[in-house]
């Protein structure tokens, strides 16, 4: 009986290889060639191409300036290709964009990473939107976010022009604060009543300046003269 059995082996093996031989020529295996020896179907030969994603991990790049990552640098995440031995197949598009998220908001150092100051990150990121629409592959891949973008500048443009055309009003609302007898003014006018007042003041210190100095002239001179006119008189009175 055993006999019998070690007989039908290789016989069940061969019908068995035959049929998974026709089913990868049917449908391969992705990236894998195989091949029995046509002397023994027992033996194959195997080949590997290229491994590409997922199989190997992805680079990620940046693009945009961003104040986290050097742009157009190879990131060294354990996501990307810096750590293949930590590479996962089973993981998907978005788990790379979701662990790329974390490393953004997250302050380590890596290679590729830069460090900035909060109040930098927030003006790349306000900046962001206008280099990005500069990007003409951006533009053709993310035609909703253009317009998104587009129309938050015509907003913000909008607005700036109705603020910069509002007039400004001549007193303050309440209209009861006075000073000096004269209402407070708003925006320029107060500048204006403001050097009004400086111009006077400085007027009237001029003035008071010159008689000063006028009165100062006249007792020098007087004085210069007084002397003159004693020392003539004692040269006099020596002869």
């Amino acid at each position: 009986m055993s006999g019998s059995s070690n007989k039908r082996a290789p016989t069940t093996a061969t019908q068995r290889l035959k049929q998974d031989y026709l089913r990868i020529k049917k449908d391969p295996v992705p990236y894998i060639c195989a091949e029995p020896i046509p002397s023994n179907i027992l033996e194959w030969q195997v080949s590997l191409k290229n491994l590409e994603f997922p199989f190997k991990p992805p680079s990620i790049y940046m693009i945009t300036p961003n104040g986290r990552f050097k742009c157009n640098t190879r990131l060294c995440l354990s996501i990307t290709d810096f750590h293949p031995d930590t590479w996962n197949p089973a993981w998907s598009v978005s788990t790379i964009l979701t662990g790329l998220l974390s490393f953004m908001v997250e302050k380590g150092p890596t290679l590729g990473s830069i460090e900035t100051s909060d109040y930098t990150k927030r003006q790349l990121a306000a900046q962001s939107s206008a280099f990005n629409l500069k990007d003409k592959v951006f533009c053709e891949l993310f035609p909703d976010l253009v317009e998104e973008i587009k129309e938050k500048q015509r907003a913000q443009e909008e607005l700036s022009t109705r603020t910069q055309a509002l007039p400004l009003p001549d007193v303050i609302p309440d209209g009861e604060v006075h000073q000096n007898g004269m209402p407070l003014l708003n925006g320029h006018a107060v500048l204006q009543a403001a050097n009004h007042q400086g111009l006077q003041q400085a007027n009237r210190n001029h003035g008071l300046l010159g008689g000063a100095l006028a009165n100062l002239f006249v007792i020098v001179g007087f004085a210069a003269f007084a002397y003159t006119v004693k020392y003539v008189l004692r040269s006099i009175a020596q002869e």
